[in-house]
């Protein structure tokens, strides 16, 4: 294929770009958030009988961490063929693993129909879930980015990060709805189920989009440039660690304030702070439309004055809230705990906002997919695999002040490694 047959190639419109990227990952994170609401409300006692609910809760949280492991995995998978074959095709794989894995969730037999398999295929399925996301982010990022206009990189690589709040106000809505209108054992018994078995319906729309989409210009250009490499993540470990460390650890505060805000909160919000299901669901609703605003702000904003400066200041203010974490949520007031999640989630907007940009620029085409999806998919490792679990053992021991803290640690860490990127806001995509 020569280069010009490869410009002369048909060309993905602006409206498919921005619904291509943005609903695939909004479908995808549902899926992702349906599992986690799940485990803070009823696994522990379906799939984990134990005699102290606290038992139960860990293990749940310890469930939901296994996608997080899975994840780099596939990010690993999907990155080597979506820079050796193509963003289009890797993309579809990934959705349909992700949205099969997660309807069987929803089919699952619990504990006590099947004993010991029951854990275990939840694991399998929840291992599944982590395997598609792993390879979705990062495609969904590089179809935006790469067919961005001069000067607005940041701001259409900002739409795959909005399919984050729509999914979980859409998981967690439809919980809040099963919550209200179901008494308890109806719940448990079958009303859970519904959030996963939508999803079938959800993977139908987003095959729909995403099979209409093109390959992205800078691939078709590579390919035709006989530029791609054999093994994309040997050359990125190579050539690219130290970006790769630096992306890694500056996502790992974004995904540590958003599970600590919202799995570990509602968890322990419902078993030791005495709300309701459906009251601690509403206010992450509410809270959530607080990320969905940081995350256009700080996109516009670093394409106006640059990827570093927005970042920093969304750490700063993550790193804040580590110290009033304890007191707002352990104030008995409503209000200030809405507060607190609602200030905690515009401080994961604004770190998240930017990165669709930032993590796809620190490497070239050839292996921008295996780049970007590995730096975020380590950072999901660090930052929120374990984070709900250790969260809970440390308020389980020494209060929340010590969760405080951990998110506080979380943003300084991240900041250094933000202090060490170069910033890309002005650099050619190569």
């Amino acid at each position: 294929m020569s280069t010009a047959a490869a410009q002369a190639a048909p060309a993905n419109t602006t409206g498919r770009i921005v619904v291509a990227s943005f609903i695939g990952t909004a479908i995808e994170f549902y899926d992702f958030y349906v599992y986690a609401t799940a485990a803070a409300l009823v696994f522990g006692p379906l799939f984990f009988p134990q005699e102290s609910t606290s038992a139960q809760q860990l293990l749940s949280f310890a469930t939901f961490s296994i996608a997080f492991i899975a994840r780099p995995l596939g990010s690993a998978l999907f990155g080597h063929f979506g820079d050796r074959i193509g963003r289009k095709s890797t993309l579809v794989a990934s959705l349909m693993i992700m949205g099969v894995s997660t309807t069987l969730v929803g089919l699952l037999p619990t504990h006590a129909s099947i004993g010991l398999a029951a854990p275990i295929l939840l694991c399998v399925l929840r291992f599944g879930q982590g395997i598609g996301l792993g390879g979705e982010w990062g495609g969904a990022a590089l179809l935006a980015v790469e067919n961005a206009p001069p000067g607005k990189r940041a701001w259409f690589g900002m739409f795959p990060q909005l399919g984050a709040p729509v999914g979980f106000v859409a998981a967690n809505g439809l919980f809040l709805v099963l919550a209200a209108s179901l008494d308890d054992d109806q719940f448990r018994s079958w009303g859970w189920r519904i959030p996963f078995l939508m999803s079938a319906v959800l993977l139908a729309v987003g095959l729909y989009v995403r099979l209409k989409l093109t390959e992205t210009p800078l691939f078709r250009d590579a390919m035709a440039k006989g530029e791609t490499q054999r093994v994309p993540l040997g050359t990125l470990l190579s050539r690219y660690w130290r970006d790769t460390v630096l992306g890694t650890l500056a996502m790992v505060a974004c995904y540590a304030v958003f599970y600590l805000s919202t799995v570990f909160s509602l968890g322990y919000g419902t078993k030791n702070l005495g709300y309701s299901r459906e009251d601690f669901l509403g206010l992450l609703c509410l809270a959530i439309l607080f990320m969905a605003a940081g995350i256009p702000i700080s996109a516009w904003l670093s394409d106006k004055i640059g990827r570093k400066p927005v970042l920093l200041a969304g750490l700063v203010a993550t790193g804040a809230m580590g110290f009033l974490l304890a007191p707002m949520l352990s104030s008995g007031s409503t209000v200030e705990v809405a507060a607190f999640l609602c200030m905690a989630l515009f401080c994961m907007g604004l770190i998240f906002g930017p990165m669709g940009a930032v993590l796809s620029e620190l490497f070239p085409t050839p292996v921008r997919y295996t780049g970007a999806s590995v730096t975020y998919n380590l950072g999901g490792i660090l930052g929120a695999s374990f984070a709900p679990m250790i969260a809970q053992m440390l308020a389980d021991r020494g209060g929340l002040h010590l969760v405080g803290a951990y998110l506080t640690a979380a943003a300084v860490l991240s900041l250094l490694a933000t202090l060490g990127l170069r910033e890309t806001r002005n650099e050619p995509l190569g």
